[in-house]
């Protein structure tokens, strides 16, 4: 017994754990269904995990936790990949882990646990940078620049009217934008005339190369070589630049095709590879068309719109049958009793009136005929039966599945079973001495059931178009078929094509089998008597009906998305030649305040880009080898009247060897308005042609100009006007015309020192 006793309460103590180890197990897996249905698959997973650890041979549990580790893994990497966006690296470790920890088979756990590792290592420890002359291949890619590319030039506009080489206009445009214009050993150049007004450096660059029927690119980012503009000039000069596009969405081989059809057909780039196994398209070309490919990669590598198409298959039957009456006998039967000679007669009465009698095997003599009486006779009547019985059935069948597509891909779902249906049979021939007398029957499988196909299109107005086949058939009966059965298949089919908006319902009835049924029987014209035609009678009504119905709606979950850059259209040169054209916007002034001198009209306002280009002007002047030289108004007195023009005369004197003079002249724009600006003839006394650029900005009253002998020429000295001015007249009052800023500049472009000067206008 001492020895029993411990047996008996460990026993005792597992007979009563086991029952609560069981409820908790189904308390935990009934919490993990509650959090599976609200899509916390994270908590539904932990509540698996430890139904599971508490009962691991419940088959049950284990294939909820087996199922939903998937889940909960993927949303963990999901909440890692914000976490990595957001900057936030070492949590999204933490989680990238945790998903490795549930499920280690998820691959793409392991792969963004390493990625985030190594940008963590590269942010602590950042690689070092490559110094010295390359020493390996992949250094020299590293080090590989990208398409040159022409720096920014001053985008405050110009006016330049020349009609000179264009040679000369090429190099005067450069000179002003600070740029070196190389031209091709095969250039031929010939004389041309540009007058611009209000246009930017590079506007005037690309306008001179379409007057000249020339195209120039930059070898630096500080100059230009141009060339003839013909197709073998454009293959040989033109850069070529080498990128590789990898495609984020498009996968299948024909819609890399169509992107490679694409951009060899809209941009002339014959050299372009795709690659199947990366998914990507290597890409040769120039610069500008190499942009515009990577434009049309963005515009067509667009994920797929996706559709939920819930569809809603409800069948309705109702069967009703109604009995109700008396069934009278029909029939009786009389026969003779069994004492008599051994001989029974049978005599049958039908309701037609008709009688029937038969001997026995015994038979009747004629003697005992005439002995016979009503007592030797017995009559049996059938008894009857009153009815009174009705049924009504309603049965209604839901099935509501979803079927998620991609935009122009069929989608399948079939819900039932297959049934073999034979389609034909064969007996194989004569072998050896005998004939094979089996037949061999072939069959083929029918799906029976709920059958779907759907293809949606998505437009871009957040409608869908659902190509849409459903059927509904099942097996009503067999049929014998040349000895073999067959299955009879009721079937009810639609196929049709819709288009609804985004959550619109689509309703599809009239597939409807109504039959009703009404027999009547009973003794004949007794029975017919509407009174007693339950008595006499029975009356029998059957109504079935069965109807189908199909609801149909779709739910967009991913849609167009297009952006203003997708939709934009672009100038991409001409038909024989791709190229970009850069649109480079005048410059809006900024009015930040210069100090003037004392004897000027103090807060003279100066855009950031004059006073840059003002400032070069007096950059690497020499004061002490052309001083003395000035500027003066002519005439320095003006009086106008208010609505008419005047002309003033720009003039130099004392300087020696000018090639170039740039000014800057400040104004009051509410009194004086500029009009036209024109050669004074300093610049032009031996003959050569001057180009003459002006930039004016009418809201603070500065103007720029700067007239140019031609790349080559010499300077001239001496005096003279260097230009003519003509303004109108605005408002009554008095105003300086002062110049600011200016000076000369020799051949070697040199700054020469000039003094300014300033003239009074009186408006009247």
């Amino acid at each position: 017994m001492r020895r029993l006793m411990p047996a008996a309460v460990a026993l005792l103590v597992l007979v009563a754990i086991l029952p609560a180890i069981a409820d908790k197990a189904k308390s935990l897996y009934d919490k993990g269904q509650d959090a599976e249905a609200r899509q916390n698959f994270e908590a539904a997973y932990n509540f698996f995990k430890q139904a599971y650890d508490l009962k691991p041979k419940d088959l049950r549990y284990r294939s909820s936790f087996e199922r939903l580790r998937f889940k909960a893994a993927a949303t963990i990497v999901h909440r890692g990949q914000g976490l990595r966006d957001e900057g936030k690296l070492q949590e999204a470790v933490a989680e990238f882990q945790r998903a490795v920890l549930i499920d280690p088979s998820l691959f793409i756990a392991q792969q963004e646990l390493k990625r985030t590792l190594q940008m963590i290592n590269d942010k602590e420890n950042p690689p070092p940078q490559a110094a010295g002359p390359p020493s390996s291949l992949e250094r020299k890619i590293r080090e590989a620049g990208g398409p040159v590319e022409l720096a920014a030039i001053s985008n405050v506009p110009i006016t330049v009217k020349l009609t000179e080489d264009s040679k000369v206009i090429y190099q005067t445009v450069g000179q002003l934008a600070g740029i070196n214009v190389l031209f091709d050993p095969d250039y031929t150049s010939r004389r041309i005339k540009v007058e611009l007004n209000g246009v930017t450096l590079e506007d005037a660059l690309q306008i001179t190369a379409l007057e000249s029927k020339t195209f120039w690119r930059p070898v630096t980012s500080n100059t230009i070589f141009v060339a003839q503009d013909n197709p073998a000039k454009r293959k040989e000069l033109e850069q070529s630049v080498l990128k590789t596009f990898y495609l984020q969405n498009l996968s299948q081989p024909t819609e890399l095709q169509d992107v490679v059809n694409a951009i060899r057909a809209v941009l002339d780039v014959q050299r372009v590879q795709q690659l199947l196994s990366q998914n990507a398209l290597v890409v040769r070309g120039t610069p500008d068309q190499i942009a515009l490919a990577e434009k049309l990669v963005e515009d067509l590598d667009k994920a797929r719109p996706e559709v939920i198409v819930d569809i809603a298959v409800i069948t309705v039957s109702k069967d009703k049958s109604r009995t109700l009456g008396l069934s009278p006998p029909t029939s009786a039967t009389v026969a003779l009793q069994s004492n008599i000679n051994n001989t029974t007669t049978t005599t049958g009465t039908t309701t037609t009136g008709t009688t029937t009698t038969g001997s026995t095997a015994g038979g009747l003599n004629l003697n005992t005929l005439g002995n016979l009486n009503a007592t030797d006779f017995q009559v049996t009547i059938p008894s009857a039966n009153l009815s009174a019985v009705m049924s009504d059935s309603d049965t209604k069948v839901l099935q509501n599945p979803q079927v998620r597509a991609l935009d122009n891909q069929k989608a399948t779902l079939k819900i039932g079973e297959r049934l073999p249906v034979a389609t034909g049979s064969f007996q194989p021939g004569i072998g050896g001495v005998g004939i094979n007398p089996l037949v061999n029957t072939q069959f083929q499988y029918i799906d029976v059931g709920v059958n779907i196909d759907v293809t949606p299109h998505v437009h871009a107005d957040r409608e869908v178009t659902l190509k849409i086949s459903m059927e509904v058939s099942s097996e009503i009966g067999q049929a014998s078929i040349g000895g073999i059965s067959q299955p009879i298949i009721g079937q009810k089919k639609i196929e049709h094509e819709i288009r609804l908006k985004d959550g619109e319902s689509s309703l599809i009835g009239g597939i409807m089998d109504d039959s009703q049924t009404k027999s009547l029987a009973g003794l004949p014209g007794l029975a017919q008597i509407p009174i007693l035609r339950y008595l006499f009678g029975q009356v029998s009504q059957d109504h079935s009906s069965d109807e189908t119905v199909f609801a149909i709606t779709p739910h967009i979950i991913r849609g167009t998305s297009l952006s203003e850059m997708n939709q934009r259209a672009i100038d991409i040169g001409t038909a024989n030649s791709i190229e970009l054209r850069h649109v480079n916007h005048p410059a809006a002034a900024s009015v930040p305040t210069a100090q003037a001198p004392a004897n000027q009209t103090p807060a003279t306002q100066l855009s950031a880009n004059q006073l840059a280009n003002q400032q070069s002007l007096t950059q690497g002047a020499n004061p002490g080898t052309q001083g003395g030289a000035n500027f003066l108004f002519d005439p320095g007195q003006i009086t106008a009247a208010k609505g008419n023009t005047f002309v003033v005369n720009l003039l130099i004197s004392g300087a020696q060897n000018v090639y170039s003079v740039p000014v800057q002249l400040n104004y009051d724009p509410a009194k004086l308005q500029l009009v036209n600006i024109s050669n004074g003839g300093f610049l032009s006394q031996d003959g050569q042609a001057v180009a003459l650029v002006h930039r004016e900005d009418d809201t603070t009253g500065t103007l720029q100009i700067t007239a140019t002998r031609p790349p080559g020429a010499g300077g001239v000295s001496g005096q003279g006007a260097v230009v003519t001015m003509t303004f109108q007249a605005k408002a009554s009052g008095q105003t300086p015309l002062t110049i600011t800023r200016g000076g000369a500049r020799d051949p070697g472009l040199q700054a020469i020192t000039v003094n300014g000067a300033q003239a009074s206008v009186t408006v009247q």
